[in-house]
C-alpha cells in the first residue's frame, strides 16, 4: 500500500501557519496530558475528523489501520495504548508545511524504568508521525513511523526484569503465534513454503560466501 493513497493525497489544503501551529501546540499539550493520566482516548480522541484514517507499518507484509474517529480510539489510542501506562513520548521537533497542510512530528519512545547507570531505556532510532490537517482543530489522515524490531529489543531487557505488563505480553505472544492484532492486516499473500526456503538459502548463500 502506498503511504498515502491517491484519494487522500488529492485531499490536500492550504491553512493558515498560525491555525496549525495552534492545534499543534494544543496536540502536545493534550499528548502530556495523556502520557500523565494513561488515558490517549479523552485526551487524543478529539483531535480527528470522523472519517479520519490512522495507519503505521509492522513488517514487510502487515500494516495497522484504523478508519475512522471510533476505530481510531478503540484500537489505535485504546488497545495498542494498552500496557504502555507511564511511557513518555516526547516531541523533539515539529515540521508544518501550512500549503499542503501537513506535518510531521518527530518524538521519541521512553520507558518509565532506568537502567543501573540512571539512564532511561529508550527506544533507539527515529520514531514520529505524519499528520494531514483538516481544520477545526482537527487532522485527517495520520501514519506514524518507528523501528519496531528496536521496540522489541527494549522489551527485551525489560522482560528478565519483570517490567512488561500482562496486557503486553498477551499482544507479543498472539504476534509469535502469527495471529493478526485487531486492526493489523496483510499488505499482500503469505510467500508459500517453498519460497521462504528459496529466499532463505539465497540469504544464506550472501552471508556464507558474499555472492
Amino acid at each position: 500500500m502506498p503511504l498515502m493513497t491517491p484519494t487522500e493525497a488529492a485531499a490536500a489544503k492550504s491553512f493558515p501557519r498560525a491555525e496549525i501551529e495552534e492545534t499543534m501546540q494544543r496536540w502536545l499539550d493534550a499528548n502530556e496530558k495523556a502520557e500523565a493520566t494513561g488515558d490517549w482516548i479523552t485526551h487524543l480522541g478529539p483531535f480527528y475528523t470522523d472519517d479520519a484514517v490512522y495507519r503505521w507499518n509492522v513488517g514487510p507484509n502487515e500494516e495497522f489501520e484504523a478508519k475512522g474517529k471510533k476505530a481510531i480510539e478503540e484500537l489505535a489510542l485504546g488497545f495498542q495504548m494498552e500496557g504502555f501506562e507511564g511511557w513518555h513520548y516526547p516531541y523533539d521537533r515539529i515540521l508544518i508545511d501550512e500549503k499542503v497542510g501537513e506535518v510531521v512530528g518527530f518524538w521519541r519512545q521512553i520507558a518509565p524504568v532506568r537502567r543501573p547507570d540512571g539512564t532511561p531505556y529508550e527506544v533507539a532510532g527515529v520514531g514520529g508521525s505524519w499528520f494531514r490537517y483538516a481544520g477545526d482543530g482537527k487532522f485527517s489522515w495520520q501514519r506514524d513511523f518507528f523501528d519496531l524490531g528496536n521496540v522489541f529489543a527494549v522489551l527485551a531487557e525489560l522482560a528478565p526484569q519483570g517490567h512488561v505488563p500482562s496486557s503486553v505480553k498477551k499482544k507479543i505472544a498472539k504476534m509469535a503465534r502469527g495471529e493478526p492484532l485487531p486492526g493489523h492486516r496483510k499488505l499482500r499473500g503469505t510467500p508459500s513454503v517453498v519460497d521462504r526456503l528459496r529466499q532463505g538459502a539465497a540469504l544464506g548463500k550472501i552471508a556464507l560466501l558474499g555472492r
